[in-house]
């Protein structure tokens, strides 16, 4: 639980080029033709219906910048004040260094102000913004950001080329059909200390819960992401349960204002519903147009629901993260 750490703003860069599902599916007709498999798996199956690439000369950690500089400045907060940056991208360009320091200079933040990365697959951006509160609570930074930025062009092209090749079976094919989800973006969120500003979001706390058996279900590169898919949906649906079923100690969350889901598909989407027994009309979609943007898309899809939430709506974040990982963490508008 935190006590006095509240969410200033979200920002976002949606990337500009959509590729629809129907051009992914004109792609892949001869392997489709070939394993005997219907065209519009992507939309029936997953729900997803265009995502978003860059465009030539874009690049992702410049739009996290550029994210993480409207979110400093609709926060009216100056960067010499920020005491912590964390940088969750999945998408890295190299090993070393991390993607983190490249986002710090390029935002003009001090050199008092710590930066790093943590990797966490979609769950990163919940677990940054839970580091940065503690740190906030503890009176160690006043001001954080936290920061995202995914490329998917590379994965998509991979697969794309590689499910064409003649012996790709229809098994290997399914255990790639997620990569062909994936979208591009990047979002930014800046965090500070409640009572300083009385107009933010509290974050209340929330809880996590690791299921590390299943750390080989669902495997990625640039090369493709590789998914057990039946295997991960059972895997992840019983870490929330078990999450959520914990959580009812000390929280209470069967009737929040919004339920903002990482977004995934509409398998995974109506799975955390049933299993939870939420109010659908509360959980807000952005893959349908977005695709999957890994742990961008918690605050995507925070940042699109903003405009409708009013002061007092309690809201909910939650996500499963490959490894296997869930995290909730609860803000009151």
């Amino acid at each position: 639980m935190h006590r006095n750490v509240a969410l200033l703003s979200v920002a976002t860069t949606i990337a500009p080029r959509i590729t629809t599902s129907e051009e992914i599916d004109a792609r892949l007709q001869p392997a489709l033709k070939r394993l005997r498999l219907p065209k519009g798996l992507l939309q029936r199956v997953a729900g997803v219906h265009e995502r978003r690439n860059w465009d030539v000369g874009q690049a992702f950690d410049d739009a996290a910048v550029s994210a993480g500089k409207r979110a400093l400045a609709e926060a009216g907060i100056d960067p010499s004040e920020v005491g912590l940056m964390i940088n969750t991208s999945v998408t890295r360009k190299h090993l070393e260094p991390s993607v983190a320091v490249r986002i710090h200079h390029g935002l003009g933040l001090p050199s008092s102000a710590t930066n790093f990365d943590i990797a966490n697959a979609c769950l990163g951006f919940v677990n940054g913004m839970t580091l940065a509160a503690q740190l906030i609570d503890s009176g160690q930074i006043k001001y954080a950001v936290i920061i995202d930025g995914e490329d998917a062009d590379e994965i998509q092209t991979n697969t794309i080329e590689r499910l064409g090749r003649p012996d790709i079976g229809r098994k290997d094919f399914m255990s790639e059909f997620a990569s062909l989800t994936l979208g591009s973006g990047a979002a930014a969120a800046v965090l500070g200390r409640a009572d300083a500003h009385p107009e933010g979001h509290r974050i209340l706390g929330g809880v996590t819960r690791a299921a590390t058996q299943f750390n080989d279900l669902c495997v990625g590169s640039v090369d493709g992401m590789f998914t057990d898919a039946k295997a991960l949906l059972k895997g992840g649906m019983e870490l929330v349960v078990s999450a959520w079923t914990e959580a009812k100690r000390d929280w209470s969350w069967s009737n929040m204002d919004r339920y903002i889901l990482h977004q995934v598909s509409d398998v995974h989407t109506n799975a955390i519903v049933k299993a939870t027994g939420l109010d659908r009309s509360r959980v807000p979609l952005t893959y349908p147009g977005y695709g999957n943007v890994g742990p961008a898309s918690i605050p995507i899809t925070l940042s699109e629901e903003a405009g409708r939430l009013q002061p007092g709506n309690r809201v909910l974040l939650m996500g499963v993260g490959s490894g296997l990982n869930t995290a909730m963490m609860e803000i009151q508008w």
